[in-house]
């Protein structure tokens, strides 16, 4: 199953307008008007690597099939959307299903466009956004909390240690906190939170949406002081609309196109490399005549649990797999280069995949 994005933010944040050119479709209405987006947009994106690009030329493959990210562009959340307000309650629970939330902020200021407040205040912005996300969690986790409670009438020490996790959070959710500000070293309360569903728990990321000629030259430190954000959230300067520009340019036009606006890399790469790091993923490759590709895994994942990414019985009969580094595969062009050369290593069931790590899985069915 694809890595999945929510992507949030209050009506006209321009959310619709980044979905369409992030997915190259114009599923998702971007008019200018509030609540344009009614029911949640999907669209699937292939994470480009130029790695496997190369491996792919290497090995001279018939196919080449990349990881993809859904993107889910949900209806503009207003203030009260936590209580019903807009069409707040239904895309709450959209947001549920995702993996991670990726809040857009309106850095623009285009009388042309209307706000839903009146005028743009990035700050204000996102703090409504997470205001209304902390507010449905916390009407989830009181809800939890009071069963909890009722639940360690029998003395069961680990029915009141969950209780006492689903309090903790509970509270940090009451200050206004998220509740991903809140780890458990014990796994049963990690998971009896985790199967709480909590919007909050989620990893999130912030998308500014500035202005075309502000995109190259944005202060991203100084953006972050003043939304207040902590190292693990990450802030990713995009233009909706230079995105739409690039949309429609393929190969070298893309490039020079990016190169003459002051930038290495488009909109939708450095989200997804920073979607990837906020969720902890790493990507290993597969590589052959018939399909070169790649995979995403958990970071510290072992070489069975990735080969599982392929199929269970891969990982149910493992036996052992040849690994070798994608630069070292590529300088020595392919497989039978690679083990001449003595650089490919024969790995068991203990070894931690490595981000370009290229491995040939060896299995009994």
């Amino acid at each position: 199953m694809s890595l999945q994005i929510g992507i949030v933010g209050l009506p006209n944040a321009g959310k619709s307008t980044l979905f369409n050119a992030l997915t190259e479709s114009s599923k998702a209405g971007a008019e200018n008007f509030p609540f344009c987006t009614i029911d949640p947009n999907v669209g699937k994106v292939p994470v480009r690597d130029e790695r496997l690009d190369k491996i792919a030329e290497t090995v001279k493959t018939q196919k080449t099939i990349y990881e993809t990210v859904e993107f889910v562009d949900i209806a503009g959340l207003v203030e009260g959307a936590s209580k019903g307000e807009g069409l707040g309650n239904q895309f709450l629970a959209h947001i549920r299903e995702t993996d991670a939330i990726c809040l857009v902020l309106r850095f623009f200021g285009d009388s042309n466009v209307t706000h839903v407040m009146g005028s743009h205040d990035p700050k204000r912005d996102k703090e409504i956004l997470e205001t209304e996300l902390v507010l449905k969690d916390l009407e989830t986790a009181e809800k939890a909390l009071q069963k909890a409670k009722n639940d360690t009438k029998t003395g069961d020490k680990e029915k009141i240690a969950i209780a006492e996790a689903i309090e903790q959070v509970y509270q940090v959710l009451s200050d206004g906190k998220k509740a991903n500000t809140v780890q458990f070293d014990d796994e049963k309360q990690e998971k009896a939170i985790n199967q709480l569903f909590l919007i909050t728990r989620k990893p999130f990321l912030y998308v500014a949406n500035v202005a075309e000629d502000e995109v190259a030259s944005f202060d991203i430190d100084q953006a972050r002081k003043a939304l207040d954000l902590n190292e693990k959230e990450g802030l990713i300067p995009i233009s909706a609309k230079i995105e739409s520009e690039i949309a429609l340019l393929i190969g070298e036009e893309r490039k020079e196109f990016l190169e003459s606006i002051g930038l290495q890399k488009s909109g939708l790469e450095r989200l997804i490399q920073e979607s990837y790091k906020i969720l902890g993923l790493i990507s290993y490759f597969t590589a052959g005549e018939k399909e070169a590709r790649a995979w995403a895994v958990e970071i510290n994942s072992t070489a069975p649990q990735s080969a599982g990414k392929i199929h269970t019985d891969f990982e149910k009969g493992f036996i052992k797999a040849d690994c070798v580094g994608w630069e070292n595969f590529i300088s020595a062009n392919g497989w039978q280069g690679a083990r001449e050369k003595g650089l490919v290593q024969s790995v068991g069931k203990d070894y931690i995949v490595q981000d370009g790590d290229i491995l040939l899985f060896k299995f009994n069915v």
